[in-house]
């Protein structure tokens, strides 16, 4: 099982932004790849503090983490190794930032360069009840740049590849150095040596590509996956974007979808409440047949357990709940407006309700025990 966020970077559900960049920092000067050589143990505990960090950082991120864990970024390639040190380097490096942490490899400053990450890609994918009821796996054509074949790069000269251009200023206080970025290669390190004719001026072009996206059962409308890599490439020796994958929802013709659970309406005539019944219904997993006990109320709620929506976390399936609706027929014909006309004085067609007959809000209280 994969460890918990809070639990790797020793901190409670409940910590600040602040909290939480502290102890992120702690792990990171403890476990750093310079300060361990070739210790594979610590690197790969950088490597898990700086995955949660990623998550336990970003407000949308964290919510989605704290509702629905681990799953919530599955299918997508995050996690599990899917942070490599350079995407640590590039995107947690300001984590140290004058704190006098520059020789651990760069961080906050000094001798390492900075390698640059393509932009990201963005999609929308369109999913039935059933799909996420059961998990499934999309090809999807995306067009993303990669460098086109026969680009080549060279040291940027500005900054000797260092992608940093450094300054020394003399004030009262002694001198001063300060680092920015190389404006000529963006602080890559290199700079477009030569390119074919089809790519754009960073040395890339656009493709098509097919990506296969693996989507856990249990997603909800609006939700993101990630795969890594898939965005857009860096020219030179960048690290290609990520592709986000945001969930859309499709109505179903019959099933209404609350949370893990599912409703149905069930229409049933006069003569089905009274004599009881057989009826086929849609579930996620195919058509089941059901049975309408003889003087069912309008109202009664049969509850469907196990054929819901499976947990995103993986604590089972919600249940499926059919809502029984007697239905009342708007127009009679002569002989049926006599028979009604001589039961409407009958005991039998008289309401009165027992103790077993609900109100609507015990109902409806019931629906959410």
């Amino acid at each position: 099982m994969k460890e918990d966020f809070y639990d790797i970077l020793g901190v409670s559900k409940n910590a600040t932004e602040a909290e939480i960049k502290k102890a992120y920092r702690k792990k990171a000067i403890e476990y750093h790849p310079d300060k361990n050589p070739g210790d594979t143990s610590a690197e790969e505990k950088f490597k898990k503090a700086a995955e949660a960090y990623e998550v336990l950082s970003d407000p949308d991120k964290k919510a989605r983490y704290d509702q629905f864990g681990h799953q919530a970024f599955e299918g997508g390639g995050f996690g599990g190794g899917g942070m490599n040190m350079d995407d640590i380097f590039s995107q947690f490096g300001d984590i140290f930032g004058g704190g006098g942490f520059g020789g651990f490899g760069g961080f906050g400053g000094g001798g390492r360069q900075r390698q640059v990450k393509g932009s990201n890609l963005r999609i929308r994918v369109k999913l039935t009840l059933e799909e996420i009821a059961n998990g499934v796996e999309k090809k999807i054509k995306v067009k993303r740049k990669i460098q086109a074949s026969g680009t080549t790069y060279k040291t940027c000269t500005t900054c000797n590849g260092s992608g940093q251009m450094t300054r020394i200023t003399n004030t009262i206080l002694g001198r001063m150095q300060t680092s920015t970025t190389c404006s000529t290669c963006g602080g890559a390190g290199q700079i477009i040596d030569h390119r074919p004719s089809d790519a754009d001026g960073q040395g890339l072009k656009v493709s098509e590509e097919t990506v296969s996206i693996k989507i856990p059962a249990g997603v909800e409308d609006g939700m993101q996956l990630k795969v890594t890599g898939k965005g857009n490439e860096a020219p030179g020796n960048g690290i290609a974007g990520d592709l986000l994958v945001a969930i859309e929802e499709l109505d179903h013709p019959q099933l209404q979808r609350e949370g893990d659970n599912l409703h149905y309406d069930l229409y049933i005539s006069f003569s089905e409440a009274a004599l009881g019944a057989s009826r086929e219904i849609d579930t996620v997993s195919g058509k089941v047949r059901i049975k309408i006990e003889e003087g069912v109320q309008s109202g009664k709620i049969l509850r469907l357990r196990g054929k819901g929506i499976p947990s995103i976390n993986g604590y089972g399936k919600g249940d499926l709940l059919v809502h029984v609706n007697v239905w009342t027929p708007k127009t009679l014909n002569k002989e049926q407006r006599e028979f009604f006309e001589r039961m409407a004085q009958d005991d039998h067609f008289k309401p009165n309700p027992d103790s077993k007959d609900k109100s609507f809000f015990e109902k409806v209280k019931d629906m959410f025990s």
